[in-house]
């Protein structure tokens, strides 16, 4: 392990936006995590996993740490359960394809979301009817004010929507290290709920599909809508799909009688981002280098040698339109640093 100065942090974002870190490590152990730490007491570093959930400035004046914290195995099993636990560093896709080969089942529908493990209960990611609070059972992190190693259960980490305690009040304060989850090993309850999903399994012809050819469709359906970050950058989806009250939404219907919703709960209704911005004008349409991404309007996309200040641009002209036209105020996914 070893401290750089002036660091690139372009190859590290999947936005690639040419940032650079004044100070920068890479840390592959807990005890190197700690020594970096001590060295720079009293500054909170940034911690960086896959880079694929946020916006960073042209500049990192914080040190940032590189979290490559590796490692999986199945620590318990039993009842149709198991317990596996991740090494924060490790890629969220391949530890999905990991558990799916070994007939472990829960997270296959979160098949081909960017980013590391660690950065998975940060946003408490979701996709296609699952969330990974659905499966959490807990995880360890490192506070970095001390370097005390701190353990987290689910109520520990008050999920929410895209959500978590990691996003709130503990926001900054942790690097997390590992997550471990309780998945099932037999009697996989899939959910294929979802239109796209569906369709991808008929035509296929897959009535009661496996865990792999669940993930299979799911990968299939992100490749056709998603653009790669490796050949244009971007950061998956910018904003949040808006919950709103029912009322609000009938109200909304009786002007927009063809709205895209999805009911949650008895009182409320979730309203695609995507359909939102793309009735107002934004899909596939750019603000200098920066732009909406032609397929999904919901992907914000640097076209080259967008700064971080262009896409913010872009996204705040966006959410004043879709504010404008519709009433509903647009919240980033992303994390803007």
């Amino acid at each position: 392990m070893k401290t750089q100065s002036e660091v690139s942090l372009k190859s590290y974002n999947t936005f690639g936006i040419d940032a650079t870190a004044e100070r920068f490590a890479e840390v592959r152990r807990v005890e190197e995590l700690r020594a970096v730490l001590a060295e720079w007491r009293g500054e909170a570093p940034f911690i960086l996993g896959g880079g694929s959930n946020l916006l960073l400035p042209d500049r990192m004046e914080r040190p940032v740490v590189l979290n490559r914290i590796m490692g999986k195995s199945i620590i318990r099993e039993g009842e149709g359960k198991a317990i596996v636990r991740c090494g924060a560093g490790e890629e969220w896709h391949a530890f999905v394809r990991w558990c799916v080969e070994r007939g472990l089942g829960g997270i296959e529908n979160l098949s081909l979301i960017p980013g590391t493990v660690g950065a998975a209960p940060i946003q408490n990611i979701g996709a296609y009817g699952v969330e990974l609070s659905d499966v959490f059972h807990s995880l360890k992190a490192v506070r970095l004010s001390d370097g005390e190693e701190v353990f987290f259960n689910k109520a520990d980490c008050q999920f929410g929507y895209r959500d978590s305690y990691f996003k709130r009040a503990g926001k900054g304060q942790y690097c997390i290290t590992e997550v471990c989850l309780e998945l099932t090993t037999d009697d996989h309850r899939l959910d294929t709920s979802y239109g796209a999903v569906q369709a991808i399994l008929s035509a296929r012809g897959i009535g009661k599909p496996s865990l792999r050819e669940l993930s299979d469709a799911v990968v299939h359906i992100r490749e056709s809508k998603l653009p790669n970050p490796a050949e244009i950058g971007n950061s998956g989806s910018f904003f949040k799909n808006p919950i709103i009250p029912k009322t609000q939404f009938e109200r909304l219907q009786q002007r927009f009688p063809n709205i895209v919703h999805y009911p949650v709960g008895k009182d409320q209704v979730k309203v695609p981002a995507g359909w939102l911005i793309e009735q107002s004008g934004w899909k596939g349409r750019r603000l200098g280098p920066a732009g909406s991404y032609e397929k999904q309007a919901l992907v914000l996309v640097n076209h080259g040698g967008a700064t971080s200040a262009d896409i913010w641009a872009l996204a705040e002209r966006i959410m004043a339109d879709v504010k404008a036209r519709f009433g509903i105020q647009l919240e980033p996914e992303v994390n803007i640093i």
